[in-house]
């Protein structure tokens, strides 16, 4: 799965940044969205498959951190980077002839550079207020990853401060955006629906198809791991939700998005062509 996920991305990255057909922002965002998913996963997997080939499974305090901090990094700037995709998908369908000079190289750049300082300064917080909690006994993780609520579990300290900033946290990078993509979606659907012609119809839904799939996979996984009373639930349920959108969704994104979109199929048919040649 973790070879799959390192190949696709990288081959949707590659056949964007080759063929000047998708020199446009949908694909700048979606080129973006790939880079995030390799590092995303790459900091979990590595160390996933290390711990399946050893007996004693250790990961030292400053290690755990530094995946803490650099999984929440880009766990949040991807919520953020959907949110930002879903309104690329509104402008350029409510209003088409005004795309290119509402979505200039420009914006779509500050837009991608919002996204990761917000995941960067959530991780910030996260990661400070765990690094200050005592810990103490075994310090055993039940889980397959150092994920802020497993390492909540183990500290010997009062977590309540820790608690009420990760629903904070969820309702900014969680909620916030998921409402700014339903927003999003209500005007094109709308926009849509006032497209004469079925052909028309279909090909300005099918250019959104593949983004609502990827965002109902993160936002609903994620929704339902970190909205949910946490604290009642069991780890086992916590490791099968973390597992699907630490390393399946991932995997799954690149498919998606050329199962959905012949343009991205023939870019990517081209650059597998030249590699080979």
């Amino acid at each position: 799965m973790y070879l799959i996920t390192l190949t696709g991305n990288t081959l949707i990255i590659t056949a964007i940044h080759i063929d000047p057909l998708l020199s446009t922002p949908m694909y700048f965002f979606l080129s973006n969205l790939s880079f995030l998913d390799i590092c995303y996963t790459t900091s979990v997997v590595p160390q996933l498959l290390v711990h399946f080939l050893t007996s004693h499974k250790t990961i030292s305090f400053n290690r755990c951190m530094a995946q803490l901090n650099i999984s929440l990094f880009l766990g949040s700037t991807e919520f953020f980077l959907l949110a930002a995709m879903a309104y690329d998908r509104y402008v350029a369908i409510c209003h088409p002839l005004h795309y290119m000079a509402i979505m200039g190289r420009r914006v779509c750049i500050q837009l991608v550079l919002a996204c990761w300082i917000s995941g960067f300064l959530n991780a910030l917080l996260q990661t400070v207020s765990t690094v200050l909690l005592h810990f103490c006994g075994l310090n055993t993780i039940n889980h397959f990853a150092c994920e802020v609520l497993a390492v909540i579990k183990v500290a010997c300290a009062e977590t309540f401060v820790n608690e009420i900033l990760l629903v904070v946290a969820g309702v900014i990078v969680l909620l916030f955006p998921c409402i700014a993509v339903v927003l999003s979606y209500v005007y094109i659907i709308r926009a849509i629906l006032r497209i004469r012609s079925s052909e028309g119809r279909h090909k300005a839904f099918s250019t959104c198809t593949s983004h609502l799939t990827v965002v109902t996979i993160c936002y609903g996984t994620a929704a339902f791991a970190y909205m949910s009373p946490k604290f009642n639930t069991s780890p086992n349920q916590d490791k099968v939700l973390a597992f699907f959108y630490a390393v399946v969704t991932p995997m799954l994104n690149p498919i998606i998005y050329s199962l959905r979109n012949k343009e991205v199929k023939g870019a990517l048919s081209k650059a597998v062509w030249k590699t080979v040649c």
